[in-house]
């Protein structure tokens, strides 16, 4: 049997922090290397200029000494200043200055120069003796000055620094200058020299750059860390966990919306959880009622003359699981978008009345005054007549359930033009102003310990306003505990029509 080899992935801290690492080292490297080239062209630059400076010097006191006859006097004397001036000047820049005919062979140079202050023959120069320049260098250093680095056609045997410069006599070439240095001299050392202070200052802004990248990286991944631990722990069911927020950006914003989230989450677990227990309370109630009496009939607990009264139970209780079924089928549709209007018109008015007919016992036995029903006008609407049966009963019923002994419910209808408006207030204990702004939400149920509500399952009023403004209409509620709670909706006249 194979074994799998599980592939180990890098954490995204150890991703973020490396690729942050390896740009600072590729941007240090390039600046090494940007560095190194800049300061070898500089120092060439400056080399080329400084054989420049002194060759034109040696050219400009040689024509001199041509223009002025010296060298026709005493010729002898003229050639040992010449020879000690390339001496002096080739040993100031470090270089090889010498004078050469237009045929391109050196005629002076400082070696023909001796300490005595005497003057060598010229083949008794072993660097200088042979050596050629080419007519291409000497017609081009006759033209202009000439600069080249490079070996010079076989000249010298490793790359120099050439700089020429023409010895003008009345206006004619009468000579060449020559300054000459070997490319790499010096610069190896004084390259070395620079990449030490650049390697030390890059080692310390490094070690800077890698303490702040790895804060840095931590601290921007640790609110990514919190937000996996979050989610894992929601995907669990526990919605208790919330992530530490700091600041205004984007991160803080994502995990204000992933705590809003956990809270909405544990609301909705809360109401799931409250709505279960409340359904299976209303199933198990009604079906316990309903056996045991059809139980009792059957087994002759229950005699034929009090089977009647029994069986007007079991008819309530059944249409009482209706209502509930029907209410939770509804709610499904309407989350799903199927539940589709079918509206017509109808009169309002008389549809009130006739639910509240409904509860003409509830009315009686908690004797609740009506109030509106008698100046009540008639009020002809377009809309799904089942589905607004649906929203009065659901308003009635509550307004039925949190009257008091002896309360009063108070009922009216208005219309104008546009809409038709419908408010049904009620006496009693009232809700509070906390509780007033959630009990449209879905499963939400007002606070039993302060309420008359033993039944239900939070979905009657969600309902309603979903039906509601289904038909392009609104509803609101207001209370004052104690006292009152007052429902109020409108509908379009015509359906279709918003506002």
């Amino acid at each position: 049997m194979k074994k799998r080899i599980k592939k180990k992935h890098l954490n995204l801290f150890a991703k973020y922090f490396l690729v942050i690492t390896m740009v600072i080292f590729i941007c240090f490297a390039v600046l090494g290397c940007s560095l190194l080239l800049f300061v070898s062209n500089y120092w060439r630059t400056e080399k080329t200029n400084l054989l420049k400076e002194n060759a034109l010097k040696v050219a400009s006191t040689t024509a001199d000494l041509l223009s002025s006859g010296m060298l026709d006097k005493d010729g002898e004397g003229t050639v040992a200043i010449l020879c000690n001036t390339l001496t002096l000047v080739s040993s100031a820049i470090e270089a090889d200055v010498f004078i050469c005919n237009l045929d391109g062979s050196v005629i002076l140079c400082k070696d023909l120069f001796a300490p005595e202050m005497q003057v060598f023959n010229a083949s008794a120069c072993k660097i200088h003796d042979g050596m050629h320049f080419p007519e291409e260098v000497v017609q081009k250093t006759i033209q202009k000055e000439y600069i080249r680095a490079g070996k010079l056609d076989g000249v010298y045997s490793d790359s120099h620094f050439i700089i020429g410069e023409p010895v003008k006599v009345n206006g004619e070439t009468a000579a060449l200058v020559f300054a000459t240095k070997p490319t790499s001299s010096g610069l190896g050392p004084y390259l070395w020299n620079i990449f030490k202070m650049f390697l030390f200052s890059a080692l310390m802004a490094l070690l800077l750059a890698f303490v702040a990248v790895y804060v840095l990286t931590y601290n921007l991944i640790r609110p990514l860390r919190e937000m996996n631990i979050a989610t894992k722990r929601y995907a669990h069911g526990d919605f208790s966990y919330r992530v530490d927020s700091h600041g205004n950006g984007e991160l803080s914003e994502l995990a204000n919306a992933l705590n809003s989230m956990a809270k909405a989450l544990a609301v909705l677990e809360s109401s799931r959880r409250s709505f279960v227990a409340n359904v299976s309370h209303e199933l198990k109630t009604p079906i316990t009622t309903i056996g045991g009496f059809i139980d009792g009939m059957l087994d002759g607990t229950i005699p034929p003359s009090q089977q009647k009264h029994y069986l007007e139970i079991v008819s309530a209780e059944v249409k009482r699981l209706s209502r509930l079924i029907m209410t939770m089928l509804n709610m499904s549709k309407i989350e799903a978008g199927e539940l589709k209007l079918k509206p017509s018109r109808f009169d309002i008015s008389a549809q009130l009345f006739q639910v509240f007919l409904l509860f003409e016992q509830s009315i009686e036995q908690k004797k609740i005054e009506i109030v509106g029903l008698e100046d009540m006008k008639s009020v002809t609407v377009e809309a799904d007549p089942d589905m607004i049966h649906q929203v009065l009963y659901n308003l009635i019923d509550n307004a039925v359930k949190f009257t008091q002994e002896s309360g009063q419910i108070t009922t009216s209808i208005l219309s104008d033009s546009e809409k038709v408006i419908v408010r049904i207030r009620n006496t009693g204990a009232g809700i509070s102003s906390e509780e007033i702004g959630k009990i449209f939400e879905r499963f939400y149920k007002v606070d039993k310990s302060r309420s008359f509500d033993v039944k239900g399952a939070g979905l009657g009023l969600y309902i309603v306003k979903s039906i509601i403004e289904m038909h392009g209409g609104q509803i609101t509620a207001k209370s004052e505990e104690g006292k009152y709670t007052e429902f109020v909706f409108w509908l379009p006249l015509q359906y279709g029509k918003l506002f």
